[in-house]
């Protein structure tokens, strides 16, 4: 099969043919550095074919051939120049394709991602292609169209062309003139319509050779994300309050100064951090630069957009709900300069903003931010890389920073500025904590008690909203077997299924198995299974059949798939059109509603007792992004934590809204153990088909590491290993180990010198997590 003609990205400009796949190394060479999307972080060489040398550039996309078979494969070009004196001879292969006419990566951004491949522990190439969108490698949006021009005069040297175009007949005459007049090529239909002909003329002053055809891409981009927002209008700059001045009077002297300075900006919920955002953006649009907005829920999108297109001429959005076609749209306006604002989730930090003014990540504390799937990058310090090699400031805000961003407060590595009032002066919300170990409601299964439910009451017949937060999705979060106590398990992971109601199934959180729930216990054999705990779907059962007058709508995973769904939901909250909001993590933050004048939190304590390093600072977090939702109206407003650890620090701390004494507390308690951010952890992760062989592999890598590290004198020390909190997931068990120091750059030096020597025991796969937030 014959390979597809060669494409551009950006523009139409022609580019090379593709050279032979293999040319002898030998003097004035010119070589291309090319990375791969692979998990091997090498740099490979190919020659550069002549025809190719004025337009390869680093940053670009190309097609190579790799591996025995010289299978093409895409890869990216790092460097390009001639080559040293001292390259072996030996023979190379030729790119084969750029496969953009313009770089997609700038010099910094090359740097950037260098330095993500560094930190992170992966390769380059697996960086570089988890920066370029999916819809901007496939040109999604695009199409190709065959485009008329006049022929290159150097191409009819020896012909008389005045001549041949006086004889030309009136039609073909006007397609000549026509193209001749016209500042870039045009379609059939373009021409035609010009030139007040039919294909006939055009076709004729081809075989004339007079013009010539080829191919262009172009754009059918059908945004609907613009028109989606095209209904809000322009609103003025708000007054700012003494705190609020004072904290855009410190950014603004960094943005005029063009230093990479980070603040932390620490805001009470309610005191108007995003008015402070948008007054700095102002700042920089007024410069002609671009400010990238970093937010943490697709859920909080969506108010997000609203706020900054009420207020910029061009705003951009980047998040995991766009379509491929929507997503290269922006790539592109980005890219060309042409939007101001760039709001989004977590890559949205890789935005190709040739201009960059300024970087603000809203709710830095959230842990969305890190990533999951290799690269595993944690956004805020990508942010900070960037800031530093753009030379412009960096804002993280929170009502709650992380204890690592805290920590760099106090060492004076970043810069505080304080907002601990609401606007208007607004009371903090009275937080309640509820012990409802001895509730009567609670101990009959009921999701409200007492105390909650008479609030509730109170509030919504008094005209105000609720807010309803419960982190556990489904209808109930476990199978219970009275007779033997155990829970009813997934097959393929060590996680108890969770009953979903609306679908009359039992369902895995991991791994999306699913099944009718089993009649009889599969470890014992008895019947009747018990339906235990409360998942969304029962709260919003329950409060619909104890609220029957009132509008209630839930916000979770399951019920928020499709698209602008989020949108709708919170726009009809925002109208008043819903009375009570429930749902879990994605309500819990960002949101600014004036009449909810009663959060409550129904369980408090799902999260403190996870086996896991960070549970009191999520709690404390979570309970305290909650409460704040709250109490931003003239009516006040209430917080009612239900729970059955009441004296618990974190949540005391939260209820009391002291994130001082609980920062204090808990970081005392981490110098302690020099856990983070007192030290760097990497976690390695192990999981094969048998548990035994994955046992005994993590203790031998464990070992290596740990003789490697006292050869070479680090002060790296090595946690386990152990079986991981869920031992078995989608089939695979798990074991784990941490490597511990204070300097990171030991652990770094330690696994890159070691992992190409490591031992590979087939079926057995390996990562590593560098600062890793989730330990499940």
């Amino acid at each position: 099969m014959s390979k597809p003609k060669q494409q551009s990205l950006f523009e139409d400009e022609e580019l090379p043919e593709n050279p032979m796949p293999w040319e002898r190394n030998s003097q004035n060479l010119y070589l291309a550095q090319i990375v791969l999307n692979r998990p091997v972080d090498r740099v490979f060489h190919y020659l550069v074919p002549e025809s190719m040398r004025p337009l390869l550039k680093p940053g670009h996309r190309v097609q190579v051939p790799f591996g025995r078979g010289n299978q093409l494969s895409p890869g990216y070009c790092v460097g390009v120049g001639p080559a040293d004196e001292d390259q072996p001879s030996v023979r190379l292969k030729s790119v084969d394709t750029i496969l953009d006419s313009r770089p997609l990566f700038s010099a910094k951004m090359l740097k950037l991602t260098r330095w993500i491949a560094d930190r992170y522990l992966c390769s380059w190439g697996q960086v570089l292609d988890c920066v370029v969108p999916a819809g901007v490698k496939n040109q999604a949006g695009t199409r190709m169209v065959t485009v008329f021009e006049l022929t290159d005069p150097r191409a009819l040297q020896g012909r008389n062309i005045p001549e041949e175009i006086e004889r030309l007949p009136a039609k073909q005459r006007a397609v000549y003139d026509a193209l001749k007049s016209a500042d870039q090529p045009l379609t059939m239909d373009q021409v035609m319509a010009a030139a007040g002909c039919g294909s006939g003329p055009v076709q004729t002053l081809k075989k004339k050779t007079l013009i010539r055809s080829h191919q262009k891409r172009v754009q059918h981009f059908e945004n609907g994300d613009d028109a989606a927002y095209a209904h809000i209008t322009k609103q003025d700059d708000l007054q700012l309050n003494r705190d609020q001045r004072m904290a855009l009077d410190q950014i603004l002297s960094a943005i005029r100064g063009q230093r990479s300075e980070t603040f932390v900006l620490q805001g009470v919920t309610g005191s108007g951090k995003t008015e402070v955002y948008i007054q700095a953006i102002r700042e920089v649009v007024s410069y002609g630069q671009q400010a990238i907005v970093l937010v943490p829920e697709i859920s909080l999108t969506p108010q997000a957009i609203q706020r900054f297109r009420s207020r910029f001429d061009s705003v951009a959005v980047l998040h995991s709900h766009l379509s491929d076609s929507d997503r290269h749209y922006h790539w592109q306006n980005i890219a060309a300069g042409k939007v101001q604002v760039i709001v989004g989730a977590r890559s949205a930090v890789f935005a190709p903003a040739p201009h960059l003014g300024l970087i603000i990540i809203d709710e830095e504390h959230e842990t969305s931010f890190k990533q999951e799937t290799a690269p595993r990058y944690h956004a805020r310090e990508v942010a900070r890389k960037r800031s530093e090699l753009e030379k412009v400031p960096l804002i993280l805000g929170s009502a709650t920073p992380t204890l690592n961003s805290w920590l760099r407060v106090i060492e004076k590595k970043d810069t505080l500025i304080s907002m601990p009032k609401r606007v208007n002066n607004l009371p903090m919300p009275g937080v309640n904590i509820i012990d409802v170990r001895n509730d009567v409601q609670v101990r009959r299964n009921e999701s409200l008690g007492r105390v909650l439910f008479t609030g509730m009451q109170h509030a919504l017949e008094a005209g105000g909203q609720v807010i309803l937060f419960l982190n556990l999705r489904g209808y109930s979060p476990a199978l219970w077997c009275k007779g033997c106590g155990n829970s009813v398990k997934c097959p393929h992971c060590e996680i108890s299924l969770t009953w979903h109601r609306d679908k009359s199934l039992a369902v895995c959180h991991s791994c999306d198995f699913s099944s009718k729930p089993p009649t009889h216990c599969p470890s014992c054999g008895a019947p009747g299974l018990r339906y235990v705990g409360t998942g969304t779907q029962r709260l919003e059962e329950e409060v619909k059949a104890k609220f029957p007058n009132y509008t209630c709508k839930r916000m979770d995973s399951d019920t928020m798939r499709g698209v602008g769904s989020h949108a709708k939901v919170l726009n009809a909250f925002a109208a008043g059109e819903v009375d009570i909001l429930l749902g879990t993590q994605m309500i819990a933050k960002g949101l600014d509603f004036p009449n909810v004048t009663l959060v409550g939190v129904i369980d408090a304590d799902t999260m403190l007792h996870q086996p896991d390093l960070f549970a009191s600072e999520r709690t404390f977090q979570l309970i305290a992004q909650v409460a704040g939702r709250t109490g931003r109206g003239m009516q006040g407003g209430r917080v009612f934590v239900q729970t059955t650890s009441p004296a618990e620090p974190a949540i005391v701390k939260a209820a009391e809204h002291d994130f001082l004494g609980f920062a204090r507390l808990e970081l005392g308690h981490r110098k302690e153990m020099l856990a983070p951010p007192f030290s760097h952890y990497a976690r390695v992760i192990l999981r094969g088909p048998h548990e035994e062989h994955v046992e005994k592999f993590a203790r031998l890598i464990a070992e290596i590491l740990h003789d490697a590290a006292e050869e070479r004198k680090l002060s790296v020390q090595i946690l386990g290993p152990a079986p991981a909190p869920i031992i078995r997931l989608k089939k695979y068990f798990r074991y784990h180990f941490q490597l511990a120091a204070v300097n990171v750059e030991e652990i770094l030096q330690l696994w890159r010198e070691v992992d190409p020597k490591l031992p590979r025991e087939k079926g057995i796969e390996y990562i590593i997590d560098v600062d890793p937030v989730n330990m499940r």
